[in-house]
Parts: C-alpha cells; sequence; structure tokens
C-alpha cells in the first residue's frame, strides 16, 4: 500500500525563509528554493540528495522537525532532489556478504544494528540481499557518516547503493512512524 508523504523544505534555520511544500518524488529542487536549511517531514520517509537526479550524498529522514542540516547529519545546505521511501512498514529481512556477488560468509539480520563490527566480524560489507523493508547503511557506527538507503532488492557491489567504499559500521530499518 503506497502512502501519501509530505515534506516542508525552509530556505532558512528553525523553518524560516521561503519554503517549498512537496508530496511526490521530485528529481530537481532547484527551480524551488536556492538553499535548505531546514526541513520538516509531516509524513511519510524521504532520502533528500546532495544533487539532482537523485544523486550525491544521501540523507534518510522520517517524521520530525530538523531546524538544522546538521540535525540530519547534513554536510552543506544543499538538497536538490528527494523521494519517498516505500516499504516503511511491516517486515524488515536484510542479508549482508563479506564479499561481492553474494559470496563468502554471509549475516541475516531483522532488527537495527549500531555496530555491525561487534555482531559480524568484518568491517566492510561488499554485497546484500533486501529481502523486505528499507534499510539505511551508514558508514560508521552509531548511526554517523554517509548514509545510503537500500530498499528491496540486490546489490551486488557496494557500489549499487551509490557507496565509495564497502565500510558499514552500522545499519538501521526505515520506518514511517
Amino acid at each position: 500500500m503506497d502512502r501519501m508523504g509530505k515534506i516542508v523544505f525552509y530556505e532558512d534555520r528553525n523553518f524560516q525563509g521561503r519554503y517549498y511544500e512537496c508530496n511526490s518524488d521530485c528529481p530537481e529542487l532547484n527551480a524551488h528554493f536556492s538553499r535548505c536549511n531546514s526541513v520538516r517531514v509531516e509524513s511519510g520517509a524521504w532520502v533528500l540528495y546532495e544533487r539532482p537526479n537523485y544523486m550525491g550524498y544521501q540523507y534518510i529522514l522520517t517524521r520530525g522537525d530538523y531546524p538544522d542540516y546538521q540535525r540530519w547529519m547534513g554536510f552543506n545546505d544543499s538538497v536538490r532532489s528527494c523521494r519517498m521511501i516505500r516499504n516503511t512498514s511491516g517486515m524488515w529481512r536484510i542479508r549482508v556478504y563479506e564479499r561481492p556477488d553474494f559470496s563468502g560468509q554471509m549475516l541475516d539480520f531483522t532488527e537495527d544494528v549500531n555496530n555491525l563490527q561487534e555482531r559480524w566480524h568484518f568491517r566492510e560489507v561488499h554485497s546484500a540481499h533486501v529481502q523486505d523493508g528499507a534499510w539505511v547503511f551508514y558508514e560508521l557506527p552509531n548511526y554517523r557518516g554517509r548514509q545510503y538507503l537500500l530498499e528491496r532488492g540486490e546489490y551486488r557491489r557496494y557500489t549499487e547503493w551509490a557507496a565509495m567504499n564497502p565500510n558499514v559500521g552500522s545499519c538501521r530499518r526505515v520506518h514511517d512512524f
């Protein structure tokens, strides 16, 4: 079931200045605002991209208020595209692999993992299969560093989830509630 989502982008911090309300995927936000310093997610779960056409750094936001870009772990005030995340409720299941193409040792999990290396003695994840739900990989433990969205499907190598390297320190399920 697809739910409606609504996100509001503000040019200035603390929900000030020009704003733009969005309720669907948008590959080019530059026509609506020049910078983004605060965001209010009224419903749904969203992935924001630093560059147009769903490129660059990714930031995953769920319902709530983000009065400045540091609150969503942003590196700057550049948000140029966004899309709503589907499969955010119900079951969550992911399998990660030590090597590309689903080879080597593997680990299944259904819950958030704040330090992957404590559960699995590898620093790197080279491939993954999302069986249910949507997940966020973080480069560092405790949900820090670059974020990567993985939706249902197969990822034969880390470049397929847009990572520059295979480091995964933690991962979390995406909820829209």
